[in-house]
C-alpha cells in the first residue's frame, strides 16, 4: 500500500523425493568372464544415482536382497547417510546366496508407504516375480536395471566342460561342442530377457539393461532424457 504497486512474492517449491535402492547380492552376482564381476557394477550405479539423489536434496534408502532381505537402510539425506550405503554395499556379505526378487518388491511395499522411486538392480535370474511388481509399480515408480555378462548369452564351443550353479552349488558337465547344448543354453537366456522386459513393460515401469564391459552411464543418462 505504500508503494502504490504489487508486491509479489516468489515461492520454490521444495522438491522432496524418495529414492529406494534394492540391491541383489546372491551369488550369481559375483560372475565376472571380464575385468570385473557385475557386483561391481551394480555397486557404481547405485553409488551414482545416491549421489544425484544427494543434489536434489532428496532421501535415499537401501535394501539388500538374496532370497530374503539381507538388509534394510532406511531412507534419510545427507552425504554422510549416501557414504554409509555405499559402504554398506562393498563390505557387507550376504548370509544366503539365492535369488527372491519378488521377497524383495513385497517389502517395499510394506516398508515404504509414502510414493518413492525405487530401483531394483540385479541380473535377474529369478522368475514369478510379475504379480509383486505390478502391485509395487502402482504404487512407486519402479526401474529395473539388468545386469549381464557376454559369457551368460553364449556358451563357447570348448568341448566338454563341467559348471557350477553359484546360486545352489550343484555341479554339472556340460559338452559345449554340441550345437543343441549350446542353443540351449542361448534359448535358457533369452527367455530370461524375454520375462524381465515383457513383466516390466506390462506393469508400466522402467527398464535397463547393460552389459558389464559396456557404459552404463551412457545408457543411464538415455533413459532419463
Amino acid at each position: 500500500a505504500r508503494y502504490n504497486e504489487p508486491f509479489v512474492k516468489v515461492f520454490e517449491e521444495e522438491r522432496e523425493l524418495t529414492m529406494m535402492l534394492l540391491i541383489d547380492v546372491s551369488a550369481s552376482e559375483t560372475f565376472g568372464s571380464q575385468t570385473t564381476y557385475k557386483r561391481n557394477i551394480l555397486v557404481e550405479i547405485a553409488a551414482t544415482l545416491a549421489f544425484s539423489a544427494i543434489q536434489n536434496n532428496d532421501k535415499v534408502g537401501l535394501m539388500l536382497f538374496t532370497d530374503q532381505i539381507e538388509l534394510y537402510i532406511p531412507p534419510q539425506k545427507g552425504r554422510m547417510h549416501v557414504l554409509r550405503i555405499i559402504r554398506e554395499l562393498i563390505e557387507f556379505k550376504p548370509q544366503n546366496k539365492k535369488t527372491n526378487i519378488s521377497i524383495a518388491l513385497k517389502s517395499l511395499s510394506n516398508m515404504i508407504k509414502k510414493r518413492a522411486i525405487a530401483f531394483v538392480m540385479s541380473d535377474f535370474m529369478d522368475d514369478d516375480y510379475e504379480r509383486s511388481l505390478k502391485i509395487v509399480a502402482q504404487r512407486h515408480d519402479v526401474t529395473g536395471i539388468r545386469i549381464y555378462d557376454k559369457r551368460e548369452t553364449e556358451l563357447p564351443n570348448v568341448g566338454l566342460i563341467q559348471a557350477q550353479d553359484a546360486e545352489s552349488g550343484k555341479l554339472v558337465w556340460l559338452n559345449s561342442a554340441l550345437k543343441s547344448t549350446r542353443q540351449a543354453y542361448r534359448k535358457q537366456y533369452l527367455d530370461r530377457v524375454e520375462y524381465f522386459d515383457k513383466t516390466f513393460k506390462l506393469s508400466g515401469a522402467g527398464r535397463i539393461s547393460t552389459q558389464v564391459e559396456e557404459s552404463y552411464v551412457k545408457k543411464l543418462l538415455s533413459y532419463f532424457k
